[in-house]
């Protein structure tokens, strides 16, 4: 959570992180199985009013897109050199 919170505040200041829990199934689920732990986060943000989320015009922002991939990336970053 830490990593995330501090990649969260380089990108977005001031948007709290909230973890939350989710009811579908993951490719984590058989790392759990083996005692690893396993978290997700996207760094996606979607519009409330326009949210096409599984639907078959799913679609998301070109900003809210490329946000996420540059949080993703500097999330990688942080985790696999121990800052």
């Amino acid at each position: 959570m830490n990593a995330i919170e501090k990649v969260t505040e380089e990108i977005w200041p001031g948007v709290p992180v909230i973890p939350t829990m989710s009811a579908w199934a993951t490719d984590g689920s058989r790392l759990r199985v083996a005692g690893i732990p396993v978290y997700g986060t996207s760094g996606l943000f979607v519009d409330i009013d326009d949210n096409r989320e599984h639907g078959k015009d799913e679609r998301v922002g070109v900003k809210a897109l490329y946000e996420s991939q540059e949080f993703l990336r500097q999330l990688v970053k942080v985790l696999s050199s121990g800052r």
